[in-house]
């Protein structure tokens, strides 16, 4: 009997350790699962900060695209509307009346005496009465000869004498001079 009580305490003594052997595995695998656990929360709240910031990323050049694109189209609308109401301030001043525009070239040929003294004065079909008449009416223009008929819609373009001076004052000249000085306010003026 001596055997059996040795062979039993060391199966009881082997069962101990293995259970103790399995206790501790268990209790390792336990650690490692929750450390895997606690590494893999922290790299799902990475990722979920990260999709978060590309999102916000995305999402703001995609306002800011849009931003973009509908200042384009309101700065496209508003130059059309800027042109229109050039084209129609053209159309309107050469709808002015024949002594309007009678008046208008004379009044110019009076100023563009202080900057050339002896030249040749150009102005389209409809004002070449007007300044014909000035030319021969006023004693200040007596240096000066009717040049021909130039395209453009209304006032003069003088040479002088000797061609190596030319002043435009067309209306169109004027109305570029005062739609670029005037531009700006016009435009907040429309629009704000």
């Amino acid at each position: 009997m001596g055997l059996e009580v040795v062979a039993e305490e060391i199966r009881e003594k082997g069962q101990r350790e293995a259970t103790a052997i399995r206790n501790e595995a268990n209790e390792e695998a336990q650690r490692i699962i929750a450390a895997a656990a606690e590494k893999a929360l922290l790299i799902k709240q990475d990722a979920e900060t990260e999709i978060e910031r590309q999102i916000g990323q995305m999402m703001a050049q995609e306002i800011s695209a849009a931003n973009l694109l509908v200042k384009r189209e309101v700065l496209n609308a508003q130059k059309e509307m800027l042109d229109e109401i050039y084209n129609e301030t053209k159309v309107a001043i050469s709808e002015l009346s024949e002594t309007a525009h009678a008046k208008a070239v004379r009044e110019l040929l009076k100023a563009i005496v202080k900057e050339i003294k002896e030249g040749r004065v150009f102005c389209n079909s409809r004002d070449k009465q007007a300044v014909e008449a000035a030319l021969s009416e006023l004693k200040t223009l007596s240096g000066y000869s009717f040049g021909g008929v130039i395209d453009i819609d209304g006032g003069v373009v003088v040479k002088s004498a000797d061609d190596q001076l030319t002043i435009d004052l067309s209306y169109q000249t004027f109305l570029d001079e005062v739609w670029e000085s005037g531009l700006k306010d016009a435009s907040d003026i429309l629009f704000g």
